[in-house]
């Protein structure tokens, strides 16, 4: 089976390159039967492993330990493996993009949730993904990058922003006040 390079890398970055290639490589691998088709996928795999850009598995790998999704395990022989932490686990089975939706507490706290994020034109299809998962969840749109909803949603969007690489460009807030206050009760059918 032959793995080309240059289709999986105008279609996705780095790190997706990184998911497909070992998605592929394990479905792969399990199906071989034959040693001579075996090793040659693993060699074709450590090439293109060799290949990802290291600074952004680096970033990637540092995201994740900050967002506490993964935890450090020390080996006896002095080496570190990541792995998923308990929150982890429960984050990867819980949620699912197309069917996530937020639950609505029984009292409105009285705190908005706020959603910014500033995607470079270069990643326009993220861009036009993270309005659509939000619209999908129920924020209201304040302006073109620019989201809100009442209720609690900080695992959601953190997610999001994992699944979608892009903890750089997105940002969460929670604020007591927003000068359209009034209209946003109404759309979201607090008063």
């Amino acid at each position: 089976m032959k793995i080309r390079r240059s289709k999986i890398r105008r279609r996705a970055g780095d790190m997706q390159k990184k998911i497909l290639l070992l998605l592929l490589g394990g479905v792969v691998l399990g199906l071989s039967r034959s040693p001579k088709t075996y090793f040659s996928i693993l060699k074709k795999l450590k090439k293109e492993w060799d290949d990802i850009n290291r600074s952004s598995l680096n970033r990637a790998i540092r995201s994740l330990y900050k967002s506490k999704l993964v935890e450090t395990k020390n080996n006896k022989d002095g080496t570190m493996t990541l792995v998923l932490s308990k929150n982890g686990r429960l984050i990867a089975l819980s949620y699912n993009l197309e069917t996530m939706r937020l639950k609505k507490p029984p009292r409105w706290d009285k705190k908005w949730r706020v959603v910014m994020f500033d995607v470079p034109e270069r990643l326009k299809k993220v861009r036009e993904s993270l309005r659509y998962h939000f619209r999908n969840l129920g924020f209201r749109k304040l302006q073109k990058s620019v989201f809100v909803h009442p209720f609690p949603c900080f695992d959601e969007i953190e997610y999001i922003t994992e699944f979608y690489n892009a903890r750089q460009h997105i940002r969460f807030l929670v604020v007591d006040q927003i000068d359209n206050d009034l209209d946003l009760k109404k759309r979201f059918g607090l008063l």
